[in-house]
C-alpha cells in the first residue's frame, strides 16, 4: 500500500498526544524545532481560551527520522498534554481503573458530539466522547502537517500559508501581494491591516455578551505543479480530498476552492479562466489571466496556486450556557460547560494549511513517487521538462515506437 497515510490518538485532558505518518521517503530534512514552530502558530490568534497558556506544545519524534533526515519508515510524534496533571485529570482521564467514583457529564451541549456519540456508543457519561471530539486533537494534526510541509517543499518547491479573511460581520480585502510574515505577526491573522482592529474589536464585543463568533479562513498553496489529483474517479479528484479534509477541522461548516460561491451568480463566460499564449507568458510555461477556479480543474492541478477557504461556524462550547436536556433522564437542563475560546479562525488557518499540505504530500507521492528524496525529485524534474506546448517539449516516446 502507498501514499501518505496517518492516523492520531489521544483525549484533550488524557495523557497526550500520539501521531504515526507512514509514506516519507527517505532523505527528508525534517526537525522537532520546525514542527514545534507550526504548533506554536496554531496556539496563538486573538480570541484564544486559557488552555493555550497552560500548554506549550511540542511533538517528540520519536522513531523515522537519523540525524536530522527521514529514514523511510513510520515516522512517530508525541506530544505530552501538561493540563494532565492539573485539576484531578490524572483521575478523571486515567487509564486504569481507579477507587473512587467519577462525576458523570450529563448536560448535552447542543453543537457538540455529546448526544450524537453517546447514542452511538452507548455511554451514559458525555466524557469519553467530548475528550475525543475536542478540538485539542488538531494540534496532533498540525504536527502531521509539518511532517508534509517538509516533505512537499522539498520535493516541488510547495509552499503553504493561511490569513484570516473574515471574523462574525468584518470582513478584510485582500491585498494583491501578502506579506505572510506579517499575518503571523497580526493577532487575528489577518492581511489587510485596516481590519484588524475592527476583527479585535468584535471578539472583544462577543466576548463581553459572553458568546462565541465564526469566521472564515484562506490557505493558499504555491509553487503547485501540473497534474496532481485525477479526473478518472471520484475519489482520485484532489479538489474532493482538499474538501473533505478541511470540513474535517472541527467548527467548519462550509468549504470554497477559489471563486466557487461568488462565480455562481456571474455567465460561464466570465468565470473561466483564460489560458495565455506563449508570448504572453512572464514567470512559467502556461499562465492564466486570473485564477478564479482556485487552482483546480476536472479534479487536478493546473499549475496556478491552490485557493481553499473554511467557513467556521461559532464554536459550540458558548459560555452563556445554552437550554439543553439531561442524557440520563431527558429532563430540561442548562447545558454544561468547560472553558473555551471565543473565536478561532486565526489558529483555524493554521489547522487548514496542515490539511492542505497533508492532501498534496499524498498527492505528490501518488505522482512522483520513490523511496528517497533524490528519487522523487528526478521523477519531479523529469515530469516538469515535459510540461508546455506539446510540439516544444514533446512526450518522451514509448519504448516501442523506439524500437
Amino acid at each position: 500500500m502507498t501514499g501518505f497515510r496517518w492516523l492520531t490518538a489521544g483525549e484533550s485532558h488524557g495523557k497526550g498526544l500520539v501521531a504515526v505518518v507512514e509514506g516519507m521517503p527517505a532523505g527528508v530534512p525534517l526537525s522537532a524545532d520546525e514542527i514545534a514552530a507550526d504548533l506554536a502558530r496554531r496556539q496563538q490568534g486573538y480570541g484564544r481560551g486559557k488552555r493555550q497558556q497552560i500548554e506549550q506544545d511540542r511533538a517528540e519524534i520519536m522513531s523515522g527520522v537519523r540525524h536530522g533526515l527521514t529514514i523511510g519508515s513510520p515516522i512517530a510524534l508525541t506530544l505530552i498534554n501538561r493540563d494532565f496533571e492539573n485539576q484531578g485529570w490524572n483521575v478523571r482521564m486515567a487509564t486504569e481503573p481507579v477507587d473512587q467514583d467519577v462525576e458523570r457529564v450529563t448536560l448535552l451541549r447542543p453543537g457538540h458530539a455529546d448526544l450524537a456519540g453517546t447514542q452511538k456508543y452507548g455511554f451514559d457519561d458525555v466524557r469519553p466522547i467530548l475528550e475525543r471530539s475536542s478540538a485539542r486533537e488538531t494540534a496532533a494534526r498540525v504536527a502531521v502537517g509539518a511532517v508534509a510541509r517538509a516533505l512537499i517543499r522539498a520535493v516541488a518547491g510547495i509552499e503553504v500559508h493561511s490569513h484570516t479573511l473574515q471574523i462574525g460581520s468584518v470582513r478584510a480585502d485582500v491585498p494583491g501581494r501578502i506579506d505572510w510574515a506579517a499575518v503571523d505577526a497580526s493577532p487575528v491573522r489577518v492581511a489587510d491591516r485596516a481590519a484588524e482592529q475592527p476583527m479585535i474589536d468584535e471578539v472583544d464585543r462577543i466576548k463581553e455578551a459572553l458568546d462565541t463568533i465564526g469566521g472564515v479562513f484562506e490557505v493558499r498553496a504555491t509553487n503547485v505543479p501540473f497534474g496532481l489529483g485525477s479526473h478518472v474517479h471520484w475519489d482520485r479528484k484532489l479538489d474532493g480530498q482538499l474538501a473533505q479534509a478541511i470540513v474535517s477541522i472541527n467548527a467548519v461548516k462550509g468549504v470554497e476552492i477559489g471563486d466557487g460561491i461568488s462565480n455562481v451568480e456571474l455567465p460561464g463566460s466570465e468565470v473561466q479562466d483564460v489560458i495565455l499564449p506563449a508570448d504572453a507568458w512572464e514567470r512559467k510555461k502556461w499562465e492564466r489571466a486570473s485564477n478564479r477556479a482556485g487552482g483546480l480543474e476536472a479534479g487536478m492541478t493546473n499549475g496556478q496556486d491552490i485557493v481553499v477557504r473554511g467557513f467556521i461556524k461559532p464554536i459550540a462550547t458558548v459560555p452563556r450556557r445554552l437550554p439543553t436536556a439531561d442524557l440520563l433522564t431527558g429532563e430540561e437542563a442548562t447545558a454544561f460547560y468547560e472553558r473555551s475560546d471565543v473565536a478561532v479562525v486565526p489558529a483555524a488557518g493554521v489547522i487548514g494549511e496542515a490539511m492542505v499540505a497533508i492532501v498534496l504530500a499524498g498527492a505528490l507521492i501518488e505522482k512522483f513517487g520513490g523511496d528517497h528524496l533524490a528519487e522523487m525529485r528526478r521523477n519531479f524534474e523529469a515530469f516538469e521538462a515535459t510540461v508546455g506546448p506539446r510540439e516544444a517539449t514533446p512526450p518522451e516516446p514509448a519504448p516501442e515506437a523506439r524500437a
